[in-house]
C-alpha cells in the first residue's frame, strides 16, 4: 500500500512538474520575444528551454505549483497567484505589441473617415429597390442554409452525444469520428467555405448558401449533442429496462426532452446565418454582402450607408424575433 502511495505521489508530482514547466516555458518565451522585439537583445534558445526547469522544480517542491492549484489542491503557498498574474500580464503585453496598438493614431486621424461617415449618415434612397432585392436574397439564402442543415444535424447529434455512444467501443469510435469532423468543419470559417464553393459552383447565392449550410451543420451538431448530454437520464434508463432498442430509446426518452431547445438553437442559427451571409457575400457568395463589396470598391459611400442601415435593421428585427421565440420555446 505504501509503495502504491509513493508511486501515485511521484506520478502526480511528475504531472505537476510537466505542466509548470510548460507554463514557465511560455513565460520565458514571451520575455525572450519581447527583448528581441523591443530591445534587439537575442536570448539563446537553449536558455529559453533550460531556464523554466528551475522555477518548475521549486514550485512543485515548495507546494506553490500552479498546476496543483488547477487540479484542485488547496493547501498551497500563494506563489501560484504570482505565476498566474505574470503569465496574464505578459500575454497582454505580447498582444499589445503584436497587434501594434496605436492609440494616438486612433484619436488623431479620425478625419480620414470623413467621406465614409458622411455617406453612412446620408444614404442614397435611389438605390433602395435593388438593395432591398439583394437583402431579400440574403434572408432566404440564410433560411435555406438553416433548413437544409436541420435533418443532417439532428441525426448526427445523436451519434455525437457522449452519454448515448460511450457504452461500447464501436460507439466510442463513431462519437470521436463525428465530433472530430464537426470540429474541423466548424473551425473553418464560412467565408473560407464560400471561397471554396465559389470556385466549385461559381459566384452567386448558391455558393453562399452551401458555405453557410456546411458551417451550420457543424455548429448545430455541437449544440444539439450538448443538449442531449444534459438530458435527464431517468427516462432513458427506464425505457432501457424494458428491453427497448436504441432507436426506441432515442425516440421516446431523448427526443421529447430536446425538441424545444433544438428549435431554439435552430432559430438562433438562422439569426447567425443572416449576419454571416453579409460577410460571405464579400467573396462572391451573393446577397447584399456582394452588393456591399461592389459599392465600397467604387467608393460609393452613400450606397454603402444605405446597405449598412438595411443590414442593421434586418439584424435588429431578427434579433428581437429570435430572442422572443427562443424564450417562449425554452420556457415551455
Amino acid at each position: 500500500m505504501k509503495a502504491d502511495n509513493t508511486m501515485g505521489n511521484a506520478l502526480k508530482n511528475g504531472r505537476y512538474l510537466l505542466i509548470d514547466y510548460s507554463i514557465w516555458l511560455y513565460i520565458a518565451a514571451c520575455v525572450a520575444w519581447l527583448m528581441l522585439r523591443v530591445a534587439q537583445i537575442h536570448v539563446p534558445v537553449f536558455g529559453i528551454v533550460i531556464f523554466p526547469v528551475i522555477p518548475a522544480i521549486l514550485t512543485v517542491v515548495f507546494k506553490a505549483s500552479l498546476a496543483a492549484r488547477i487540479f484542485g489542491e488547496s493547501e498551497l503557498r500563494s506563489f501560484w497567484k504570482y505565476t498566474t498574474g505574470l503569465a496574464i500580464i505578459l500575454s497582454v503585453i505580447m498582444a499589445w505589441v503584436i497587434v501594434e496598438v496605436r492609440p494616438l493614431a486612433f484619436f488623431t486621424q479620425v478625419q480620414n473617415t470623413a467621406s465614409i461617415l458622411s455617406g453612412i449618415f446620408n444614404p442614397n434612397p435611389e438605390e433602395l429597390v435593388p438593395m432591398l432585392a439583394a437583402l431579400v436574397e440574403t434572408i432566404y439564402l440564410a433560411l435555406l442554409a438553416t433548413v437544409l442543415a436541420i435533418p443532417f444535424s439532428f441525426v448526427l447529434s445523436f451519434f455525437a452525444a457522449k452519454n448515448l455512444m460511450y457504452g461500447s467501443i464501436p460507439g466510442r469510435i463513431v462519437y470521436i469520428l463525428i465530433r472530430t469532423i464537426s470540429t474541423i468543419f466548424r473551425s473553418i470559417e464560412a467565408i473560407v467555405w464560400a471561397i471554396i464553393f465559389c470556385v466549385w459552383v461559381g459566384i452567386g447565392p448558391f455558393a453562399g448558401m452551401l458555405a453557410l449550410w456546411i458551417h451550420s451543420i457543424a455548429s448545430l451538431v455541437k449544440l444539439y449533442s450538448e443538449q442531449i448530454e444534459n438530458i435527464d437520464p431517468g427516462p432513458v434508463e427506464a425505457i432501457k429496462a424494458t428491453g427497448a432498442s436504441t432507436l426506441h430509446v432515442w425516440r421516446y426518452a431523448v427526443a421529447p426532452q430536446i425538441l424545444a431547445p433544438y428549435l431554439a438553437f435552430t432559430i438562433y442559427r438562422w439569426d447567425i446565418n443572416v449576419r454571416m451571409a453579409t460577410i460571405v457575400g464579400f467573396v462572391g457568395g451573393g446577397g447584399i454582402g456582394l452588393a456591399l463589396y461592389q459599392q465600397q470598391a467604387m467608393l460609393a459611400w452613400r450606397n454603402v450607408g444605405l446597405i449598412m442601415w438595411l443590414i442593421a435593421l434586418v439584424v435588429w428585427v431578427m434579433d428581437m424575433f429570435s430572442g422572443y421565440i427562443r424564450e417562449k420555446l425554452v420556457s415551455n
